[in-house]
């Protein structure tokens, strides 16, 4: 298996057998059923907790939704494996407080925050909590921002940094003119990062690991970031084509049928550029296609909702559950490469495979 040949990665006092994150997908990609799965192989399963009420009880509840369905996930996922668990959760959302709070009451092992830089986090903890914290970047300046507001607030060192390059799926955290500059490659942010936590390392006697993310796809992208000195990796797209991936078929076949000139950037509402695949949906929106909508859901601080063309939410939405006349799919770089449909144990051998041949 993994273990026996990749090192393990810890965080704080958690240890995962393959230093494997899946990656958190909204909405509703990444549940229960795809992060217990992972986390049975040894890697880290993520929930997404963008939309995650959606799936549960009535609109006009929206928050209250988001909160009950995320902890309803969590009990799901912890019945499913003894395997460790993370949550996702977007600094955006408009109820990103009380979905860290629940999460943390849920004691999930880790919370991933990103979208924003999650400078309150760590006063949802107690000191019995059991819950670690990981901070989604893009850069050296975003992990020394996060670190020193920490320390000087809450005598809190982050447990732990995912580094997201800029050939991911969904929102990104760079600007447009960044995205295909090799200024901005993975390889040279990783090594920024690690010079901008080396300090606090030293001072605090605390590793604090690095998980590379953003395009990695196989077996030999993990052999050539752990080599760099990423503690870990993030996968997510290569997740999507799975058996126990939430999302529909036809949402998984989206995959199996993209081309690599159909992976386009696009224009988020919230403010944002994302990366996704090419369908009708968004070519009527580039042409200026307006698609009216009443907010039913307040979910994202950033977006703009007088001026947007439709709701990222609904769109999303729709995608998941099969509907892709009325809305699209988020994807990563790579994504074209997905050819099959296999379970998440035969992704897990297929990724052992390819490192075993990468050293």
């Amino acid at each position: 298996m993994l273990e026996k040949i990749m090192q393990r990665l810890r965080i704080g006092n958690k240890e995962a057998k393959v230093p494997i994150v899946q990656g958190g997908m909204g909405i509703g990609i990444s549940m229960s059923n795809l992060a217990s799965a992972v986390a049975n192989e040894g890697g880290i399963g993520v929930i997404s907790a963008a939309g995650v009420g959606m799936f549960f009880g009535k609109i006009k509840d929206s928050h209250e939704n988001n909160i009950q369905a995320l902890r309803s996930e969590i009990k799901k996922a912890k019945s499913l494996t003894n395997g460790l668990l993370g949550v996702n959760i977007m600094v955006a959302l408009t109820d990103f407080d009380d979905l860290a709070l629940a999460a943390i009451e849920e004691e999930i092992d880790f919370i991933f925050a990103g979208a924003g830089l999650p400078l309150n986090l760590p006063k949802f903890l107690t000191k019995d909590s059991k819950t670690r914290l990981v901070p989604i970047i893009s850069s050296g300046r975003a992990a020394k921002i996060i670190t020193k507001k920490w320390l000087q607030q809450y005598n809190y060192l982050p447990d732990a940094f995912v580094l997201e390059g800029p050939l991911a799926g969904g929102h990104l955290g760079f600007k447009k003119n960044e995205i295909e500059n090799e200024d901005f490659e993975l390889g040279k942010l990783l090594q920024e990062v690690l010079q901008a936590v080396k300090p606090f390392e030293e001072e605090y006697q605390r590793k604090i690991p690095i998980i590379a993310a953003g395009g990695i796809y196989d077996g030999a992208d993990i052999s050539r970031f752990l080599k760099q000195g990423a503690s870990g990796v993030q996968m997510a797209t290569r997740f999507v084509t799975t058996t126990e991936c939430d999302a529909s078929d036809a949402f998984k076949q989206t995959y199996l049928d993209a081309k690599e000139e159909d992976i386009v950037y696009i224009d988020s509402p919230v403010g944002l550029p994302g990366r996704a695949i090419d369908n009708a949906f968004l070519a009527d929106v580039r042409s200026g296609a307006k698609h009216p909508f009443a907010c039913p859901f307040d979910c994202i601080k950033t977006c703009t909702k007088e001026e947007a063309p439709y709701c990222i939410s609904l769109a999303l939405y729709n995608a998941k559950k099969g509907n892709l006349k009325q809305g699209f799919a988020f994807a990563g770089k790579n994504a074209y490469r997905n050819d099959k449909i296999i379970s998440v144990k035969e992704l897990f051998q297929t990724l052992f495979r390819e490192f075993q041949l990468a050293i």
